[in-house]
């Protein structure tokens, strides 16, 4: 399982999201490579798919179910829908949903 994490130098959310995103794959006893991508202009924005920062993807699938129909939103904060509330880091249920889709995904 692929973990990557795009976020923007000096996002705020970043960190706790990497740290939130370790947690639960502990917590589920997951091994997974988790990289760090560092978006820095517009070239990587559009080669990258970034959607803002923090965004979370495992094996290439954004974590939000429904983000594909979002635009690219540039070198700025990213917001979640958590049970139609909105929060500026993932929730905790919204990454183990990825991360046991992927794990079924990949049997």
């Amino acid at each position: 399982m692929k973990i990557e994490l795009l976020y923007f130098a000096g996002c705020p959310n970043h960190e706790p999201t990497l740290q939130l995103v370790r947690e639960v794959l502990l917590q589920e006893g997951l091994e997974a490579e988790v990289s760090e991508i560092r978006i820095e202009d517009n070239r990587m924005i559009e080669e990258t798919g970034f959607l803002g920062s923090p965004t979370v993807r495992i094996n290439g699938r954004d974590i939000e179910e429904d983000i594909g129909l979002a635009a690219l939103a540039g070198l700025s904060c990213r917001t979640y829908r958590e049970n139609h509330v909105m929060r500026k880091l993932p929730g905790r249920a919204l990454i183990l949903r990825a991360l046991r889709e992927a794990a079924e995904d990949s049997e």
